[in-house]
Parts: structure tokens; C-alpha cells; sequence
């Protein structure tokens, strides 16, 4: 259960790399929880980690950073967010990380649950649906409290994307991406807007038309994205980190929130999918994932989140879980 007053909210960031760093410092910045506890094997890193992050306290509001190689630093926390895993290799499958971060999940959950056994737990791991539904099955925790980051990256690239096309504040643009957080995700158009104004139906003078194609380019982009940051600098970290925020902060402030969070699906979002773990815009709040929203899909979205469920449900199967 979360402190019933923000002082006492305690976030337990699992893994020191450049996701788990990022969004340590996006806690701080925007004050998120009063203690950031930072968890590591490398016992070196983290230590620096920390200690960098203790010398701008004073520019951010009042918070404790501590961290250590040692699980107990994560003890008492309200939520736990697992941003440690492999990375993707070149040449390497999807399925073969997947194995290697179900692995991690195996005997990393059971661990932080003993430490901290009240805690909400929000992965980011990738892949994140697959890991996600892992960690659900080793925790035995209900499907509330055991969710992934999912698609609120990607929501957040197709939107900056449509912004930019269209020439608006990218906060007066609604659209989510769901589905897998992957190559499969799916788009949901039909019930995206800008301002007050459906999408599919943008037709301003003097803008640029958002038609068929040019919305099938920003989707290929939006799904490019990451490699191209990759190739660029080896890897994501700033916008995971505050889309991971995001939802750290609407869990801890009880915000219920709409978030494309990915959690058990269980058939009654509209689409009579089960036992899979992909994201779909949802109420969050200090509970965790308090409903999945069953919101209006086109045939085409329906099926393609299907297709993603197929995709998501296969690298399940393979792995025996």
C-alpha cells in the first residue's frame, strides 16, 4: 500500500545503467517520491550513481538518494521499477533476450518481493510485454500491481510526430500506440485527436493533410525510433526515463491517470484477448493498473492488436512460461 503522505513514498530503481540512472534523476527533478533507493550488483557504479545524484539535491525538491549492491536497499519500498536486463546484441533474436531477462526475473522478483513485499512492481525491461508476464507469474501478485512501462514511449513519439506534421503543441495531440512495445504494435487512429478535433478528420488550411500515407511514415518512424538512437549513441535513456516517471508519479499521487501501461489482459477490453500481457490505455492510480479501458477500435486495430497478442503470446509459449 503507498504512504498515505508524499513524504513517506519510497522508489526502488532496479539496474544503474543508463535507464535505471535517467530515471532516477527524472524522479528527482519533478519530486517523485521522497527516498530514490538505487539497486546494482556493480557495487562501483552505483555508488557513483548516487553520489552524482547527491550533489544536486539542493536543486531539486527535498528527496534522500541512497543505493548499494546489497537487495536491502530496496526494503520497504512502495514501488520497485526493474529497468536491469540484457541488451539487445546485434545478430541477436528477440527471442534469445527474452530467455536471458525471463531468466534475471526468475530469481530477481522473488527477492525484491521479500524486501519489499507491499510494493507495486513496474517493469521495463525489455521485452517488456514478455518480461512483464514473467515477473506477474514468479511474483504471485494480483495483475494490478504487476505492469510494464508498454507502450507510453511510443505513444509519446507518435505524438510528438503529429505534433510536428501538424503544427501544434505536442500536448494538445491524444493518440496511443498499443499493443506489444515492439514491431507489432498497432496505432489507434480512430480515436485520436487534436484538441477537440478527430484525427482521421484534420483538415485545417494553410496545414499539411494527415492522410493514409503520411500517417503509415510517422508509424514507421515512431517503431524506428529506437534503432535510430541506438546506431546514434548506443542507446534510449532520457525519454524512458521520464516516461517511466510518468508513471511512477501517477502511481504515487493516486492520479488515475489514462496511461497505455502493458498489463494482463484478460477479454474484457473489447477484443477478447487473454493470459497476455500488452498495453492498452488504462486507469493507473496508487493501486497500480485499476482498469483497462475497453475504448473504440476500427476492424483494422482489433486485428492488429491481435496480431500483436500472436506475437507477444509465441515468444510466451517458447520460453514454457
Amino acid at each position: 500500500m503507498i504512504g498515505s503522505a508524499a513524504g513517506t513514498t519510497k522508489v526502488a530503481v532496479v539496474g544503474a545503467g543508463s535507464v535505471g540512472a535517467t530515471l532516477a534523476y527524472a524522479c528527482l527533478v519533478r519530486g517523485i517520491g521522497r527516498t530514490i533507493a538505487l539497486y546494482d550488483v556493480d557495487a562501483d557504479k552505483t555508488r557513483a550513481e548516487v553520489l552524482d545524484l547527491n550533489h544536486g539535491l539542493q536543486f531539486v525538491p527535498p528527496a534522500t538518494v541512497i543505493g548499494s549492491d546489497d537487495i536491502e536497499v530496496c526494503r520497504g519500498a512502495d514501488l520497485v521499477v526493474i529497468t536491469a536486463g540484457a541488451k539487445q546484441k546485434p545478430g541477436q533474436t528477440r527471442l534469445e533476450l527474452a530467455e536471458a531477462n525471463v531468466a534475471l526475473s526468475r530469481t530477481l522478483v522473488p527477492r525484491l518481493l521479500a524486501v519489499a513485499p507491499d510494493a507495486i512492481l513496474l517493469l521495463v525491461t525489455n521485452p517488456v510485454d514478455v518480461v512483464t508476464y514473467a515477473a506477474l507469474k514468479y511474483s504471485g501478485l494480483s495483475p494490478q500491481r504487476v505492469f510494464g512501462s508498454g507502450t507510453v514511449l511510443d505513444s509519446s513519439r507518435l505524438r510528438l510526430l503529429v505534433a510536428e506534421h501538424c503544427g501544434v503543441a505536442v500536448q494538445s495531440v491524444h493518440a496511443y500506440i498499443a499493443g506489444e512495445h515492439g514491431d507489432s504494435e498497432t496505432p489507434l487512429w480512430s480515436s485520436a485527436s487534436i484538441g477537440s478535433v478527430p484525427l482521421l478528420a484534420w483538415d485545417v488550411p494553410g496545414r499539411p493533410p494527415l492522410d493514409a500515407a503520411t500517417r503509415d511514415q510517422i508509424v514507421r518512424r515512431v517503431i524506428g525510433s529506437a534503432g535510430e538512437i541506438i546506431r546514434g549513441k548506443g542507446a534510449t535513456n532520457y525519454a524512458v526515463g521520464l516516461a517511466a516517471a510518468r508513471i511512477i508519479e501517477a502511481v504515487l499521487d493516486d492520479q488515475r491517470q489514462v496511461l497505455p501501461v502493458s498489463s494482463l489482459l484478460d477479454g474484457r477490453a473489447g477484443i477478447g484477448i487473454h493470459d497476455v500481457c500488452l498495453s492498452l490505455p488504462s486507469v493507473v492510480d496508487r493501486h497500480g493498473v485499476d482498469t483497462v479501458l475497453p475504448g473504440p477500435l476500427s476492424e483494422d486495430e482489433a486485428e492488429g492488436l491481435r496480431r500483436s497478442a500472436d506475437t507477444v503470446r509465441g515468444v510466451i509459449k517458447r520460453l514454457g512460461l
